[in-house]
């Protein structure tokens, strides 16, 4: 792996807290996600699904996790089924987890071949009454293809019809939305290595570089620094593109006098950063974007300090909403007058601000929670306000990404630049 190693007490405390959730005589299944065809005989990089690494720290496809507290047979209590190598494999893909290895890493004493999964299967359901399965449920995702977990509950529900199947993804969202020690730490180090790729790209932007060089530059960075690539799809807009919220082609010419934003965040060990910065192609903003871009990052100042214990996603996004109205007055993209005789249901900062300032953050870069819930110390969310003049050409939008504690709000990625002095000043070096 990439990343350093991880120490099996964070598996095995996950495990506990899930397990503490179960109803007695019950059992929880979790598979690692596909590998996905790209073309030929090629398959699209493998990444684990985010519950099953979070339970067991098994970075490998065709992993299965079952859970089973109470199982009168105390090795069935916890199940983890790896691929079996083999020293061909070993020749032909490099070697795979041994059932040692896997044992190691995940802190489960009881491990096997995935090939034994469907007779232990049998074993399993003949003694439990209720069956949690795991499923993707966050409220913006949909994906046409069954994934296997889908496929999965489709065929045990078939299989075993008398028996009670349950939604592991609630208690799976209890968990995750509150981040360990561990979990900030490697957050962290995302955000660390994002900060490298961002200060790389302040070195060698400049006229006439393609916006798909700029995304060289930066994942060029997190390959030398131990992530193991991008925690999404990077947004390199520039000039016009900027204001479009997911522009992803990246294949335009960054223009003298253009501003250029950046919307990306390393990987490491399956966790996110995220961050947005927005800076000038030829270094210096012009007096209009610097007036544009110090009202974007005086919202967000303001923005970080009101995520706290007790409020929520959704109540927060509507203080940042009026904040950026009062800057929006400010720049003369319309007047006091006009907000008092707009339509309520189309309010004219949604014009120039159209999109939510937070969501949590984690082993997903939506992470799980839901933004009408209460925020508990132990969260990370980002922090984005943004500002789209189409008709001039400037999309901006700031994004940090924030721990929420009892003490008051942590910026996680405060290391990188983003005051117009700082920026200035190390595209010039």
């Amino acid at each position: 792996m990439r990343y350093e190693h991880i120490d099996p007490g964070f598996f095995i405390e996950n495990r506990k807290r899930f397990i503490g959730q179960m109803d007695k005589g019950s059992i929880a299944i979790f598979h690692s996600n596909d590998e996905f065809p790209r073309n030929g005989d090629q398959n699209f990089p493998f990444r684990q699904q985010s519950d099953i690494f979070y339970l067991s720290g098994i970075d490998q496809e065709e992993t299965i996790l079952i859970l089973a507290p109470g199982h009168p047979n105390t090795p069935f209590r916890e199940l983890l089924f790896v691929k079996e190598t083999s020293e061909q494999i070993a020749i032909w893909e490099g070697q795979k987890l041994s059932i040692e290895e896997a044992g190691k890493v995940s802190g489960i004493k009881s491990v096997q071949w995935t090939k034994n999964f469907d007779f232990l299967l049998k074993d399993l359901m003949s003694w439990a009454a209720k069956v949690y399965l795991n499923s993707n449920e966050y409220p913006k995702y949909f994906n046409p293809v069954p994934y296997k977990d889908i496929r999965f509950a489709r065929d045990l529900a078939e299989r075993f019809p008398t028996h009670t199947l349950d939604r592991s993804a609630p208690l799976m969202t209890a968990l995750r939305k509150t981040k360990s020690a561990t979990e900030v730490d490697l957050i962290t180090k995302a955000g660390e290595i994002t900060g490298k790729a961002f200060e790389r790209v302040l070195k060698r932007l400049k006229p006439g570089v393609k916006e798909f060089q700029v995304q060289a530059e930066i994942e060029y960075a997190f390959a030398m620094n131990g992530a193991t690539g991008n925690a999404y799809k990077p947004i390199i807009a520039s000039g016009a593109n900027a204001c479009v919220l997911h522009y992803v082609d990246n294949d335009k010419l960054c223009h003298d006098g253009d501003l250029l934003l950046m919307d990306f965040g390393a990987e490491y060990a399956n966790y996110a950063a995220d961050i947005t910065r927005t800076i000038p192609v030829n270094g210096m903003f012009t007096p209009r974007q610097r007036a544009c871009y110090e009202a974007v990052l005086r919202v967000h100042n303001r923005a970080v300090s009101l995520l706290v214990p007790g409020t929520s996603i959704d109540a927060f996004n509507k203080v940042v909403n009026k904040l950026m109205e009062e800057e929006m007055i400010g720049l003369g993209l319309f007047s006091k007058q006009d907000v008092e005789k707009q339509d309520p249901k189309k309010p004219l900062y949604m014009k120039y601000f159209m999109h939510g300032t937070s969501h949590p953050l984690g082993l997903d870069v939506h992470d799980v929670g839901s933004k009408y819930d209460p925020l508990e110390a132990g969260m990370v969310l980002t922090c984005e306000p943004g500002l789209y003049i189409r008709e001039e050409n400037i999309g901006i939008r700031i994004e940090n990404d924030i721990l929420v504690t009892n003490e008051g709000p942590v910026n996680l990625t405060e290391h990188i630049p983003v005051k117009v002095e700082e920026i200035e000043m190390l595209m010039k070096a």
